[in-house]
């Protein structure tokens, strides 16, 4: 069985000296992004169980000051991995780790970030998961999520605080902080994650990583769910390089019978993208945020940064933005995500066979949920048609000759840990959180993709990062893909490495 909190145990390491213009194991693992070491396994030149024995060394090093990881599975993934190297897959031998959020794999806890669900353990595979395996990939543990990835920061009252990497006392973002956290402090070289709001993004953002949100529906929640809060959440990870983002999305894409419906298929295959010329892309730079939120300078000046990168590369810039009712918008999503965590709580209820106890829930989960009791039926169809008609107005804005819709993904740097605590008031709450998702929300209710590239460091913010978010009409992974991988190569962001990080230890 898996191994639980505090359990993680050292692991061997190779700690001969190199020979001269060698690399040691570990420096090899951190040299490596995952398309790299399952080649390196795939060669012979990492014995099968290395990889896994690295990230749980590194994991065990870092994890009591990051708090990233919630539940390990690192002895389990080690004795899988001759069998699945020889296999082969595209990832054969990598570790992998899932979110701790709806993301069923047999035998592996379960908790969504609340204590409601303590001792939840899931008897099969999602469709996603079955998948990673198909591709060879070792789940080797799950990371922090808030409770039912409600807020952008990774906080809960059953595993504590996650903490940015490049500052302590900063959040990682959410509700992907802790799969952020560990990719960013390199125990893996990308993980799982899941954006209901901007949660792929956003932590992406705050600890210096690619992180793309595919179109709606791109990743089948097959079997256990048809869609995320309304079509509003999607599957997907967050990687250091683009490539990685790229060929896992390869790796899971694609519907399942059953399906109540799909993204637009791809022209080819994602990673095959990364290699393609993005051409002469007409992009939008939009410097206001689409809720209305006060955006931060140090954020506007990334986002300026990156259209001047652009234009230089030779792409179309322009000022431009598509118009938002944001009061309206706000409400409808708010009673639509409300509703959901409603109909999760009750359904978890319904297993146990009795009512949520006060202390099971965290304070603005429970206001969360009021919202959807206090709705009746037809005011969700009102929501529904609302979010509709803006993903509507935002399909014209791109069909007026907008490649890619450019902007800061966050309208304010990460902030301090607490501000963003689900037991916090919501009075308190609320305008942080709106400035956090005051550019990510519209494409979860769009269904478009969007990625955040890591292209803003240091200055004002104090060192920590502030990515760019690029987004595109619905199916177009591949332009984004594209553009990502011409400004990873303009502007690399592979050498940046956070204070907290394996890099910077051992």
């Amino acid at each position: 069985m898996p191994e639980g909190r505090g359990t993680l145990a050292p692991c061997r390491r190779n700690d001969l000296p190199a020979r001269e213009g060698a690399l040691s194991l570990r420096e090899t693992y951190l040299a490596s992004d995952g398309l790299a070491l399952a080649e390196l396994l795939r060669t012979g030149d990492l014995a099968p169980g290395e990889a896994v024995e690295c990230a749980a060394e590194i994991a065990s090093e870092l994890d009591p000051e990051l708090n990233a990881v919630v539940c390990t599975d690192f002895e389990r993934a080690a004795a899988a991995a001759p069998e699945v190297v020889a296999a082969g897959g595209l990832f054969a031998g990598v570790p992998y780790l899932l979110k701790d959020l709806y993301a069923n794999a047999a035998g592996l806890p379960l908790t969504n970030g609340s204590r409601l669900f303590d001792g939840n353990v899931p008897n099969h595979d999602s469709e996603m998961v079955s998948r990673y395996r198909r591709a060879g990939l070792l789940i080797a543990g799950r990371t922090a999520s808030p409770e039912f990835g409600l807020t952008t920061s990774t906080e809960s009252a059953v595993f504590g605080q996650t903490r940015n990497p490049w500052n302590l006392e900063h959040i990682a973002g959410g509700s992907s902080g802790g799969a952020a956290a560990a990719v960013a402090a390199g125990i893996v070289p990308a993980a799982h994650a899941s954006d209901g709001g901007g949660s792929i993004r956003i932590p992406a953002s705050c600890c210096g990583l690619f992180g793309l949100k595919p179109s709606r529906a791109r990743v089948s929640l097959a079997p256990d769910a048809g869609e995320g809060w309304a079509g509003f959440s999607v599957q997907h990870c967050v990687s250091r390089t683009v490539r990685d983002s790229a060929a896992l999305l390869d790796a899971v894409a694609g519907p399942v019978a059953g399906d109540p419906y799909c993204a637009p298929p791809p022209e080819r295959s994602f990673l095959d993208e990364i290699d393609r010329e993005p051409g002469r892309l007409r992009i939008a730079l939009a410097l206001e945020a689409f809720n209305g939120a006060p955006v931060d300078e140090a954020c506007v000046a990334a986002a300026r940064g990156a259209a001047e990168l652009c234009a230089g590369l030779g792409h179309e810039v322009a000022h431009a933005a598509p118009e938002i009712d944001a009061t309206a918008l706000g409400l409808a999503t708010r009673l639509i995500v409300g509703a959901n965590v409603r109909a999760t709580i009750a359904e978890r209820c319904e297993a146990l066979g009795r009512e949520a106890r006060d202390d099971e829930l965290e304070p603005l989960t429970w206001a969360t949920a009021a919202t959807g009791e206090q709705s009746d039926a037809a005011a969700y169809a009102r929501a529904t048609r609302t979010v509709h008609a803006v993903g509507r107005r935002l399909a014209v804005f791109f069909d007026q000759g907008f490649d890619v819709l450019l902007s800061p993904t966050m309208a304010a740097p990460p902030a301090k840990l607490g501000v963003l605590s689900l037991s916090n008031r919501d009075d308190d709450y609320m305008p942080a959180l709106l400035q956090t998702i005051g550019f990510t929300q519209l494409m979860n209710v769009c269904g478009n993709p969007a990625a955040s590239v890591p292209l803003g460091w240091g200055g004002a913010n104090g060192g920590l990062p502030i990515g760019v978010q690029i987004a595109a009409p619905v199916g177009g992974e591949g332009v984004l893909l594209r553009l990502a991988a011409q400004l990873e190569r303009e502007r690399p962001w592979i050498d940046r490495k956070p204070p907290c990080s394996a890099w910077r230890s051992g």
